[in-house]
Formats: C-alpha cells, structure tokens, sequence
C-alpha cells in the first residue's frame, strides 16, 4: 500500500512540474503586477518594470518616477483612482519574444477602461515596453 502511494504522489508531482506556464499567462501577471504596483503607490518598482537596454541617468530616472505619480493623481482627480486591474487577455510571439497584454482598469467612479501594454521579455523577465 506504501508503494502505492508513493508511486502516485511521484507521478503527481511530476506531472505538476511537467505544468510550465504559458508565456502568454506570465507576461499578463506581469504586466498586471506592475500596475497593481502603480495603484500602491510602488512608483519606483513600476518604473523598474520599464525595459530599458541601457542605464539611465538618475535624473531622467526621477522624471519618469515623477511621471508615474502624475499619472496616479490625474486619475484620482478624473476617475477617483484605479481600483482594480484585471487582465482581459494577451498575445505573444515566443519567437520574438514580444507581446500585448490587455488589461481593464476599474475606477472608482464605477468606469473602466481597457489598456493595452506592450511588453517585452529579456533574459527570462517580462517587462513594459
């Protein structure tokens, strides 16, 4: 009976690491996680999930954060805030790996708006093109 069960649990487990996410699924949690990181008020990280090939000056690095926070406090004064991102959907090339991710931003005037956010993925981490 032992044997039994452990035979099963084994053929579980390698079925569920057999189980890799689709790459469209992880650039829309990604591209999700980011603006979840944005409604926070994580302005930084959101910035760091901007692909950049090179390094930028920390002054242009401000202005973008600068930006972000602008970005936040225009939709509070228009919509009240974002208060819910969901992902709609996205697309992928895993051959250039490049895509879409459609999201829908709730706001908390009971509006929503659908977003598209270019992503790209490098070196295995997708971030916002």
């Amino acid at each position: 009976m032992k044997k039994i069960l452990t035979t099963v649990l084994l053929a579980a487990l390698l079925h569920a690491c057999k189980e890799v996410p689709k790459a469209e699924d992880v650039a829309a949690q990604t591209a999700k996680t980011y603006y979840e990181m944005l409604m926070r008020g994580d302005y930084d990280l959101f910035v760091d999930g901007t692909y950049r090939p090179d390094s930028i000056p920390a002054s242009y690095r401000e202005q973008l954060v600068a930006n972000a926070k602008m970005y936040v406090g225009q939709q509070q004064e228009e919509h009240r805030g974002i208060r819910q991102v969901k992902v709609a959907g996205a697309q992928v090339d895993t051959a250039r790996p490049r895509g879409d991710v459609f999201l829908v931003l709730s706001y908390g005037d009971s509006t929503s708006e659908q977003i598209v956010v270019p992503m790209v993925c490098q070196d295995g981490v997708w971030y916002m093109k």
